[in-house]
């Protein structure tokens, strides 16, 4: 699930060495922290969040497929 994260945020941003992902595994739910550059965060939420939305979107639907749950947290 990281990989996949990584992968659709590297291709979003200009800076992708600045994409830090911080996976943390509860027992019911895997946190994923995004940590982009100051510069690309605008490209990541999106206009009205909606990129984020879509992103959170993929996630929820490969977690479901797998019989857990991931959240995604985009810090500034």
């Amino acid at each position: 699930m990281k990989d996949l994260i990584e992968f659709i945020v590297k291709a979003l941003v200009d800076d992708p060495s600045e994409v830090n992902i911080n996976e943390i595994a509860g027992d019911k739910i895997t946190l994923f922290e995004l940590r982009v550059s100051k510069n690309d965060i605008g490209k990541v939420i999106g206009k009205r969040g909606r990129t984020a939305g879509a992103i959170r979107t993929i996630i929820n639907a490969v977690s479901t497929k797998q019989g857990k749950r991931a959240e995604l947290e985009i810090i500034e």
